[in-house]
């Protein structure tokens, strides 16, 4: 079968290393009260090979680039309409996985967030997601409080995930290899399913702090909060950096009493 042309626009950098993509795999845990896998950017299938190996998973690809499709369309006629030509953050999952689900990929570095920010959308249904990502992107993920990695994305993914650092992967293991160090990260969920405050209020008020970081939460939250009823309150005199998930979640409460 003609070999896939890695794109620069689709920032595809195609693992080549079978030790790394089977310990990659082998990172996901069984037993998490899910059954059906979706791979996302599956590219030539190097994760895909070893997946299809697992019993215990019902596999599903989903690749963007239509060329990629077509090829493991060839390599694995088996999977049938469990492989998708589309776009993962276009996906509405309701319409191909009837139960919890885990997710799994080599993802475009050009899009990490988004991918993150789609698993946080769907986090009652994702049970786990372990990912190759950016370094960079991995320390942010994974950063705590008072670190200058730590930041909106750390929050809302600790929020209701516990966030994993795996191990880092260097460069000259892709084709094309990225200019960048690779970490996988996995993400499974911490059983909160809602937090205790208002959660549209509470990611306005990550947001907004973290909007404005280097600003003390009483000054960057302003148009959120009552000043003259939150005089006293110390969180505030704090920048958004210091504040763990259980601190925004009580600033977040104390804000709304206040109103």
């Amino acid at each position: 079968m003609t070999l896939v042309r890695a794109k620069k626009h689709l920032g595809q950098h195609f693992l080549t290393d079978k030790n790394i993509a089977a310990k990659i795999v082998e990172s996901l845990q069984h037993g998490k009260n899910y059954r059906q896998v979706l791979e996302v950017g599956p590219g030539m299938g190097i994760l895909s090979d070893i997946l299809l190996q697992k019993s215990e998973y019902e596999v599903f690809l989903i690749d963007i680039d239509t060329e990629s499709y077509l090829y493991l369309q060839k390599k694995y006629p088996q999977l049938g309409s469990r492989l998708i030509n589309a776009d993962f953050l276009e996906m509405d999952f309701a319409a191909f996985f009837n139960g919890p689900i885990g997710i799994i990929g080599n993802f475009p570095y050009n899009i990490s967030s988004q991918i993150l920010f789609k698993v946080l959308d769907n986090r009652q249904q994702v049970i786990e997601v372990v990912g190759m990502f950016q370094k960079e992107v991995a320390e942010r993920c994974t950063a705590k409080p008072g670190s200058k990695e730590y930041g909106i994305l750390s929050v809302f993914l600790q929020a209701y995930y516990k966030v994993e650092y795996l191990f880092t992967v260097k460069a000259g293991v892709f084709n094309p290899p990225p200019k960048v160090l690779s970490a996988v990260i996995r993400l499974t969920r911490n059983g909160v399913s809602n937090l205790d405050c208002d959660e549209k209020l509470f990611w306005q008020v990550v947001k907004a702090g973290f909007n404005q970081r280097r600003k003390t939460l009483r000054n960057a939250l302003s148009s959120l909060i009552n000043k003259e009823k939150m005089t006293d309150e110390p969180l505030l005199d704090l920048r958004a950096e210091r504040l763990s998930v259980d601190d925004f979640v009580k600033l977040t409460n104390k804000i709304i009493e206040s109103r």
